[in-house]
């Protein structure tokens, strides 16, 4: 089986992020960057995968030199090869859907997996932005999954409970957390790791799709104004929100 787990590098969510001064993206200086903690699911969901049906696992992630770190991370968990679609500006989630769907068509996997976001930009959206260029069913939100010759048994969560559902091969899935349990690199296989080659790539030709205007961090002076469930209560709130906050 040739199992294609994408991932990407994010910061880390105790970092203290400040804007960079074109007011479009965020100052690097100081910033710990790791792998996406969702992407620990999709790499450990494509070793088991190997594991079971044999194959070989590639890792991919789209971003600058820097990226390599988390290739690194996942040829230490048990990755077989890397790759590093070099990309020094920041793309949107369509040059990075498409840089991955051109390496899908060239290489014929028969699953990609991603983990279910990146907790920086939160989109939701590359899984099934791959599905739909490469032309393949697409999963996400999985919690559960049974590969059987072609055969795909899924359980996704949902608002309010899970749903079954059965796929083919090939495939697009995105982890969910509570699929399986990321093993821990050993320190002999996070030595090995830093000495494995990492294919480089270039980026996709495509144009991006969306601009960042503006980046701001969150406004924290915060009235803090607590209100009960009675009718007079909700009047206020709608009261507040037309006339102070001006979002109605």
């Amino acid at each position: 089986m040739n199992i294609l787990v994408c991932i990407s590098q994010v910061p880390d969510t105790t970092t203290r992020v400040a804007v960079g001064s074109d007011g479009k993206s965020i100052n690097p200086a100081g910033v710990k960057f790791i792998l996406n903690p969702y992407d620990e699911f999709a790499i450990e969901e494509g070793l088991r995968l190997k594991e079971q049906h044999g194959g070989t696992v590639t890792t991919v992630t789209v971003g600058p030199d820097t990226a390599k770190d988390v290739l690194r991370t996942a040829l230490a968990m048990g990755s077989d090869t890397a790759v590093l679609v070099k990309d020094e500006s920041r793309a949107d989630s369509f040059v990075v859907a498409s840089a991955i769907a051109e390496l899908a068509k060239e290489s014929s996997p028969d699953v990609i997996i991603f983990g279910r976001q990146s907790i920086d930009f939160d989109s939701f959206v590359l899984p099934s932005m791959v599905a739909e260029l490469v032309n393949w069913p697409s999963i996400t939100m999985v919690s559960s999954l049974s590969i059987n010759g072609t055969d795909i048994t899924a359980e996704r969560d949902i608002e309010g409970g899970r749903e079954q559902v059965t796929s083919s091969l090939p495939c697009v899935i995105s982890a969910q957390k509570g699929l399986n349990e990321p093993r821990y690199p050993k320190l002999p296989d996070i030595m090995k790791a830093k000495s494995k080659p990492i294919t480089e790539r270039a980026a996709s030709s495509v144009a991006a799709r969306v601009e960042t205007l503006d980046m701001q961090l969150p406004d924290n002076k915060r009235l803090n104004r607590v209100f009960g469930d009675t009718d007079a209560d909700l009047d206020q709130v709608v009261r507040l929100l037309h006339e102070e906050a001006k979002v109605i």
